[in-house]
């Protein structure tokens, strides 16, 4: 698990360091800085991905012979599957930390510290690697060795980012056997979700807080149909290959006071379902080790519709995923809060950053969560909107 992130020069981080959790919530003003969190991370496993930091333990033995650590193809890359942040010029902060135009950022998980320096380059968005610090490799009690101990976790295991820009109802979705079932990726938009759902439909969703009750079975698709059913009663869901095309098909059924209904395309359901059908999948098949990046999951839901995946994120955590989401919704915050309520996690699971920013820098307050799903503060305009809004009602 990622404990905590540190960014320089970075968007606009001039240099902060944000502890992350289980279950960390990003909220706070528009362009405060919590995308940048979420893209700091994927920018990071997309260069892995790619190739372009995947000689650590290269660049660590040059580093210690006195040679430069970077090199031709190696470094940030800054556009490709994940993410796309633009060029050096894009991503440095205007007021730079340093005598140099240099950005870092790093990671810790657990005992295990990684971080990297890169330089600028202006119309760049490969930024090339300066340096870069890695954990212990040598033997000993609770330290890595071998080749993996130079790669963080969070770039080897389970994972999904789902930008808040996701997939619309649609006559047919891709049918890409590489994404959805060799990598397990929804994609960013969750283009692959309803081909993933219909190849792992009839995998079984492990008992534990993720296994809805209400579901007909604990096979995958009737367990994303009940957990969708709490956002709208009495759905079900098809996903059909199309025979001679490289598409699925996506269909929506409600069982209705006289029965089941027809099936209907998604076009003819609401925007809001198939919209969040991503998140649904992403969360129910969040594992051990995952870690799952969503930004703005209560898009194109009504307000129970929100407390509701606030619940089902939280069941993932409890499960023993990672998530870390961008929101702007309190019933979003307050779904969470509810849940350690009822004991579903605990205060110590939850990470909640509030951000306020001008564009050029921002300021972070964290907020806890006690027991009870209290806030030990509130910040000037935290989720404040409605009070105010009421009191000019009324004055």
């Amino acid at each position: 698990m990622i404990d905590s992130l540190a960014l320089r020069n970075f968007k606009t981080f001039q240099e902060t360091e944000l502890p992350l959790g289980p279950l960390t919530l990003l909220t706070g003003l528009n362009s405060s800085g919590k995308s940048t969190v979420l893209q700091a991370l994927a920018m990071v496993r997309q260069s892995y991905e790619a190739g372009a930091l995947d000689a650590a333990a290269m660049l660590a033995s040059a580093r210690e012979a006195g040679l430069r650590p970077g090199g031709v193809g190696r470094g940030f890359l800054l556009n490709g599957e994940l993410v796309r942040l633009g060029t050096g010029e894009d991503v440095l902060h205007e007021d730079f930390a340093g005598d140099e135009p240099r950005i870092g950022l790093g990671v810790d998980e657990g005992l295990n510290r990684y971080a990297w320096t890169v330089g600028y380059e202006a119309e760049q968005n490969l930024l090339p690697l300066l340096d870069v610090e890695l954990p212990y490799t040598s033997e000993g009690p609770d330290r890595p060795s071998g080749a993996e101990a130079l790669v963080p976790a969070f770039c080897l295991g389970p994972f999904q980012y789902l930008h808040a820009d996701r997939i619309s109802p649609a006559e047919f979705y891709p049918r890409d056997h590489q994404a959805a079932v060799a990598r397990g990726f929804l994609g960013v938009r969750g283009e692959h979700a309803v081909n993933f759902l219909r190849h792992h439909a009839r995998d079984e969703v492990p008992q534990g807080p993720l296994r809805h009750p209400g579901a007909d079975s604990a096979l995958l698709l009737d367990q994303v149909a009940a957990w969708m059913g709490d956002l709208c009663p009495g759905v079900d869901i098809q996903a059909e290959a199309i025979e001679g095309a490289d598409a699925v098909r996506l269909s929506y059924g409600f069982e209705g006071s006289l029965g089941p209904t027809r099936r209907r395309r998604p076009g003819n359901v609401g925007f809001g379902l198939t919209y969040v059908l991503p998140i649904v999948a992403a969360c129910l098949t969040a594992g051990p080790g995952s870690l799952v990046l969503l930004e703005n999951p209560e898009a194109h839901l009504h307000p129970q519709g929100q407390t509701g995946m606030a619940l089902l994120a939280s069941a993932a955590v409890a499960q023993g995923a990672q998530l870390i989401m961008e929101t702007h919704s309190d019933h979003v915050i307050n779904g969470v809060r509810l849940a350690v309520k009822r004991g579903q996690l605990t205060p110590e699971q939850v990470v909640l950053h509030y951000f306020r920013g001008d564009g050029t820098g921002v300021d972070v307050v964290s907020p806890k969560v006690d027991r009870d799903g209290l806030l030990d503060q509130w910040p000037e305009s935290f989720f404040d909107e409605l009070e105010n809004t009421l009191d000019q009602l009324i004055s």
